[in-house]
């Protein structure tokens, strides 16, 4: 294990309210005592590292300026929250971080007052400041009370679409709120597109106007003893860039490039906006992510998310992997593909790395397309790909793909464009928790007329059926596969396209007939094989396509079989409702059928590993053979 840091004054610290009575200087080395903690941390836990390094000074300036949890502290995406959790109360916790029933990833309001507003997708955070302060001016309440709202956003988030509506109803509202760009041009991977040029620009341009209000009378408006280090700071607020700004166009003070790193820069700035601010005013700091730890640093994504790694070298402590990930295995053929077709091309929303387009961007450039945390303009944009006559993978977690429903609905599937919908982290995703589960995509996918809807039951079944999505031109089609590595199957050289439409029965038997969709179907036969052990011996079939489905497959196990039970990975509404649907139309129960389907539970799972969380679920190998002993009413059938 790693040897733990060295913290007296992090040591002192219970809870914000223990830093107001620290002196500037001491409130600097708390900082580095707080980077020094939350690296060995997360060595211990893994999880994001860079993101939060990069906020160790901001956080630490924020808590001993404002009073939360009166004062809406509210991170945004907040995978950089964990130096927040340390100094909230958190910190004799903070290395079950994302483990069962340990801390969450990410802010959580059922964990602590001080994490006022939870978060994991990005963009949110401003229209949720927006929404405490104008709470705050009603007379509203809660149990901490009503003060100041303050969001930190990073350049990466503020290129959603979201991110602006918020900022320009604050614009117009006029309400005090405290906007605070962390901006570290880097998000996941390096931020793409015009904002980020723009950000580029004003931290380069010559200052073109002294900062006014802020600068004026600030130093006056401290305590003595912070007088000293305001002196300084009031130099620095001479040289900013303030005015003509698009944040100012949108109604907001504009401050800034500061250097987010710069306690005393960033102390008397703060105690500044706190005394003066009127209306809503955005401060633009310049971090850099992984800040204060070299191997972070050096890393392209700049310690992004890392697993357990040692503190001294930074090498990651990972398991040997068997079997190649489901997400590599879509991005080595999805590539093959393309170098035969040249209309295949590809987008993805600032996750070129995690979705597997990094060869794809690597090898054919103008061929793919990273359009930053933008995931409703990056599948209407791949509509209108698909009207030109490209053959768009619209590449994108399922829980990212959520963001872009109502586009999916109007810009692809009522249009009935050729859009291929290729769906990572499919399922239960392990430490992330229930805000990156891909829960809800089969549901809200397979009720869409025109639409395709597939599920890999292993990397090989993905190869065929990204093959399959490049062939099917005659309107939109999904796919989805999980997080993490496949089976361990033997690979084809290249994908076959699949039959739409069409499932495979993998195992014959009788009495019983499990029907999976997706990668349940390793499960399956798990439970095949110890319900055998039982005497009875069910027929196992993999579904393929949730829509259409293979009605004539499943009418016969409906009509060859006492039961038949569904296995999915993903919310009620899904695969299994449409087999139900099916069943009752043709009339299958009255024949009296039973029926079952398994799917993940109505509620939001915690993180923990994929295997605690498919525990929970119900949906491991021991919860279907008890599930087909249930239905048929007995507890072990012994062998004839």
């Amino acid at each position: 294990m790693n040897d733990r840091p060295n913290t007296p004054l992090l040591d002192q610290v219970a809870s914000p309210a223990d830093m107001k009575r620290l002196s500037d200087a001491e409130l600097g080395t708390l900082a580095n005592e707080l980077r020094a903690e939350t690296i060995s941390a997360v060595s211990e836990t893994g999880g994001h590292l860079g993101a939060g390094l990069g906020v160790v000074e901001l956080t630490v300036a924020l808590h001993a300026v404002f009073d939360a949890p009166k004062d809406k502290i509210i991170w945004d995406v907040s995978h950089q929250s964990y130096p927040h959790k340390i100094l909230t109360g958190r910190r004799d916790r903070i290395r079950t971080l994302r483990k069962r029933g340990g801390l969450s990833g990410f802010t959580k309001r059922s964990e602590s007052p001080y994490d006022c507003f939870g978060a994991a997708h990005s963009s949110t955070s401003i229209s949720a400041a927006l929404g405490f302060a104008v709470a705050r001016d009603l007379g509203g309440n809660c149990p901490e009370g009503l003060g100041d709202a303050i969001a930190i956003i990073g350049d990466g988030a503020m290129s959603a679409g979201m991110a602006f509506e918020a900022m320009n109803n604050a614009g117009h509202l006029g309400k005090r709120l405290i906007v605070i760009l962390n901006d570290n041009d880097m998000s996941i991977a390096p931020p793409v597109g015009a904002l980020s040029g723009y950000l580029n620009r004003l931290y380069a341009e010559e200052p073109f106007q002294e900062l006014k209000a802020a600068a004026k009378g600030a130093v006056s408006l401290m305590p003595p003893f912070f007088q000293e280090g305001a002196k300084r700071a009031k130099e620095m607020l001479k040289g900013m860039t303030v005015g003509g700004t698009l944040f100012e166009e949108l109604g907001f003070s504009y401050i800034g490039p500061i250097d987010g790193h710069d306690m005393d820069q960033l102390l008397p700035l703060l105690r500044t906006v706190k005394a003066r601010a009127t209306g809503p005013i955005l401060i633009h700091a310049i971090t850099k992510k992984g800040k204060g730890y070299a191997p972070a640093e050096a890393r392209d994504d700049k310690g992004h998310a890392t697993a357990k790694f040692d503190v001294v070298t930074g090498k990651q402590v990972k398991t040997p992997s068997n079997a190649p990930s489901y997400t590599s295995v879509f991005g080595d053929e999805l590539v093959r593909l393309a170098a035969e077709d040249d209309k295949i091309c590809a987008v993805t929303a600032a996750m070129p790395s995690g979705t597997g387009l990094d060869l794809m961007a690597e090898r054919y450039p103008s061929r793919c397309f990273d359009v930053s945390i933008a995931e409703q303009h990056g599948v209407t944009f791949c509509g209108a790909l698909a009207a030109g006559g490209m053959k768009p993978f619209c590449t994108m977690y399922s829980t990212f793909l959520q963001r872009g429903y109502d586009q999916i609905v109007h810009d692809v599937a009522l249009q009935n464009l050729p859009v291929r919908f290729a769906i990572d982290r499919a399922g239960l995703v392990g430490a992330d928790g229930a805000t990156h589960a891909g829960s809800y995509d089969i549901a809200f996918l397979a009720n869409l007329p025109n639409m395709v809807v597939m599920a890999a039951a292993d990397e090989a079944e993905l190869k065929h059926m990204v093959a399959t999505a490049a062939a099917h031109d005659s309107g939109p089609i999904a796919f989805r596969y999980p997080r993490g590595e496949g089976v361990g199957v033997d690979l084809p050289v290249r994908g076959m396209a699949l039959e739409i439409g069409k499932g495979r029965v993998v195992r014959e038997g009788a009495r019983v007939a499990l029907l999976s969709f997706g990668t349940r179907l390793a499960e399956a036969e798990k439970a095949a094989e110890q319900l055998a052990a039982k005497g009875i011996t069910p027929t196992v079939a993999d579904a393929r396509f949730a829509k259409p489905l293979d009605r004539d497959m499943i009418l016969r196990l409906a009509a060859e079989h006492e039961v038949l039970i569904t296995l999915e990975e993903g919310a009620v509404g899904g695969f299994g409702s449409h087999v139900a649907q099916l069943l009752a139309e043709e009339g299958a129960f009255d024949a009296g059928l039973k029926f079952r389907s398994m799917v993940l539970p109505d509620w939001f799972i915690d993180q923990g590993s994929p295997a605690e969380m498919y525990a929970e679920a119900g949906l491991e190998a021991e919860h279907i053979v008890a599930k087909v002993l249930g239905v048929l009413g007995v507890a072990q059938v012994k062998r004839a």
